[in-house]
Formats: C-alpha cells, sequence, structure tokens
C-alpha cells in the first residue's frame, strides 16, 4: 500500500547526519515515516549534500543563493542573523521563493504539508495549496513583532487546516493572531528511551555546572556568568562548562575574562549528541538562564532541559512561561526569577550544598517526563494530527 506524502517544511535541520545544528524537525520526521512517505524541504547550507534520504526521510536541500551566502539560518537561526546583518534581508524573497519552488516538484494529490514555523513557512504551505498543519516552535510567535510580519503571520494562518504549539504559554498568542482552529498542544520530544537516559556507573562531578545552548540573547548566559563569580565566593571550586556557539560567543568570553572567571569557565563550542550524553550524565547541576529579549524573543519550550533531566541531571532554570510545561510538576527542576544573577547563584549553591538530594529528585522525575516528552509518545500524537487531517481530506 502506497503510502500518504507527508512533506515537511523548515528552516532550522541537520546540515548532514551528527550536524551539531538543533535536530528536533528531522527527529520528529523520522517518527513518522512507518505512516508516511515523508520529505522534507529544507535550506541547503555549505557542505550539505543536495539530497539524501537520512534515517528513512527524503531531504532535499533547495539552492537559494551563491553557496557562500547561504548563511541565512546556521549561527543563530533566522532572526538572530537578520537581526546582525541586515544585508541578510536580500536573501529571504529568494529564501521563501525557492522553497515553495521545490516543494511543489514534490507534491502528490493527496499530501500533507507540515510547516515549521509561521514565517516564512507557513506562507510557504498556504501557497502550495494542499491541507497543512501548522507548528510554532516559540520564535515566529513571541519576536518578529510589527505590522508587516504580524500580516504575514495572519497570512499563514488563515488557511491552515490544524494549529500546534510546543507549550501552552504559546496557544493564547497564536490565537490571538487569529488562528482559524484552537491551536494544540504537541511539544518537540527527546530520545528518553535510548540516548538521554542515566547511567549509574558514572558517578557525578563535584561542583561542575553545565550549559548547552546556542550563544543568543534568549539563552542568557551573561547572567550565568555574573551568577558564577558570586558562586565561586562560597564554591571556590566550581567550574562551568558552556556548550555551543552562536553570534555572542565572543563577547561573552570577553566577560568571563571581565569577571576575573579564569579558568572556571570553559567554552567548548559545539558538540553532537553522542558527546553531550556524558556530559548531561557527569555535571552536578544544568543550568537554563533563559529570559525574554526586548524584542519579545524567548524560549518556546527549552528542549535541554528535558535532555539534561532525561539522564538524571538536576535542572535550575528561569521561570517564564514556556519553561513551565517542564518545570511543572518535575521534581528535578528549580525555577528562578530570569535576569536575576543573585537568585540563579542561590539556587545553584543550594543544589551544590546537597547534589545527592538534587540528583535523587530529579531521577524521580523520570518516568513522568517519558510520558510527557518521549519521542514515541510525541511522533505518536503528531501521526494522530495528520491521519485525522487525512482522514478529512478525504
Amino acid at each position: 500500500m502506497t503510502k500518504q506524502r507527508l512533506l515537511v517544511l523548515a528552516s532550522t535541520y541537520p546540515r548532514w547526519k551528527g550536524d551539531h545544528e538543533p535536530g528536533f524537525v528531522h527527529a520528529l520526521a523520522k517518527q513518522l515515516v512507518d505512516r508516511f512517505d515523508v520529505v522534507a524541504v529544507v535550506p541547503h547550507a555549505p557542505g550539505s549534500l543536495r539530497r539524501e534520504v537520512l534515517d528513512g526521510v527524503t531531504v532535499v536541500r533547495y539552492r537559494y543563493a551563491p553557496a557562500a551566502l547561504e548563511t541565512l539560518v546556521s549561527d543563530g537561526g533566522i532572526a538572530s542573523n537578520l537581526s546582525r546583518h541586515r544585508w541578510k534581508w536580500l536573501l529571504l524573497p529568494s529564501f521563501v521563493v525557492m522553497q515553495w519552488w521545490e516543494a511543489r516538484r514534490w507534491l502528490t494529490h493527496d499530501t500533507i504539508v507540515h510547516a515549521h514555523w509561521l514565517i516564512p513557512q507557513g506562507m510557504v504551505a498556504r501557497a502550495l495549496r494542499r491541507p497543512y498543519v501548522l507548528t510554532s516552535h516559540g520564535a515566529d510567535v513571541f519576536s518578529l513583532r510589527g505590522r508587516l510580519p504580524s500580516v504575514a503571520k495572519r497570512f499563514a494562518l488563515r488557511r491552515a487546516s490544524a494549529a500546534t504549539v510546543v507549550s501552552h504559554a504559546m496557544v493564547e498568542p497564536l490565537t490571538d493572531l487569529g488562528s482559524p482552529c484552537a491551536p494544540s498542544v504537541h511539544p518537540m520530544g527527546v530520545d528518553l528511551s535510548v540516548a538521554f537516559t542515566p547511567d549509574e556507573n558514572i558517578v557525578r562531578e563535584s561542583n561542575h555546572l553545565l550549559f548547552v545552548g546556542r550563544l543568543v540573547g534568549k539563552k542568557g548566559v551573561d547572567v550565568l556568568l555574573r551568577a558564577m563569580s558570586e558562586v565561586l565566593t562560597s564554591h571556590p571550586g566550581a567550574r562551568l562548562s558552556i556548550v555551543g556557539h552562536g553570534p555572542l560567543a565572543a563577547s561573552l568570553e570577553r566577560l568571563a575574562g571581565q569577571l576575573g572567571l579564569g579558568d572556571r569557565v570553559t567554552f567548548t563550542g559545539p558538540l553532537d549528541q553522542a558527546a553531550l550524553v556524558p556530559l548531561y550524565r557527569a555535571a552536578t547541576v544544568f543550568v537554563a538562564p533563559f529570559r525574554q529579549t526586548a524584542s519579545g524573543d524567548q524560549e518556546g519550550l527549552g528542549l535541554v532541559t528535558i535532555e539534561a533531566l532525561g539522564c538524571g541531571c538536576p535542572v535550575i532554570a528561569s521561570d517564564l512561561p514556556a519553561t513551565r510545561d517542564v518545570l511543572s510538576g518535575t521534581a528535578g527542576c528549580v525555577a528562578v526569577a530570569p535576569d536575576d544573577p543573585s537568585a540563579l547563584a542561590a539556587a545553584i549553591v543550594s543544589v551544590l550544598d546537597a547534589p545527592g538530594v538534587a540528583a535523587a529528585r530529579a531521577r524521580s522525575s523520570l518516568p513522568a517526563l517519558a510520558q510527557r516528552f518521549d519521542w514515541r509518545a510525541v511522533g505518536a500524537a503528531y501521526a494522530k494530527v495528520f491521519s485525522d487531517l487525512g482522514r478529512r481530506s478525504l
């Protein structure tokens, strides 16, 4: 029996197997290959193949500029790149048009389109004139404010067959944009069955703080560095590993030097999943000092907190609307006020003072966490969304 085609549109996607760029769109796509013929149409990047099959997903990478200029989505994402490099706005028209052009070639009579992000993928999906599901991940709702972006978002939403968001905090903002269908909450997932799991043979290190993520404003790494300088007054042996890359890397390294953190902070650069898991398993605590930026941008969910908890690592995270889906009812999480280095430092010290208690709480949260965020559960929920839409389209 021929499978129904699911055409996935995204801007952020692994450039190759093992890439350190966020891979949640591909991780969801590969959960659906048993039920759908999944084709992902995503932007090309220097060094990536034009077409390949990854984990059963046909990945088609479209060209939108000369290879050296195909940098709109890497190193921080579209919103960050557009704000830092005004000339990259010139890439946006071809980025959108060429995705639409390539996607048209993969349409069948019964294709369902899954568009990740309202802008620009939602606009492309509407132009394809097939039933489509819109999934918002946060930045497309919380940032990109102003009249023209709002018009574009409403255009994308108006004909959507279904809309999903990754946290409850996003339901109201998406509804306010005029979504014709009530948004349903379906988070992205984490492999809590095989990859991100505890290892009882690994002894957690003392006084080791860990951060993983893009080095952009909404991650709040500058707040963590200022908190670290306070932590060292009571725990002089504490050290912090910062894993990731992004446009703020150089300025954050300078800040660490200005604060006199010296060899207490290590910037590792980006690491792939295989290298991340041992860090999560060994760290004393994972710190996610997220914030809302002046543009309104903030986390949609914060998958790294789930990865850390999956490995049994205690988590300290900013108390923001989107992170409450993880923090709520999770014993292994401590919530702190965002943009408050002293409050963050106090929370870190409380974990470092009693690491065994914090680790036990983190482990106790694993069964409930898996029910909500393991990829098998998340994939099944999305498969139902698409199957229900497919039946309505017949």
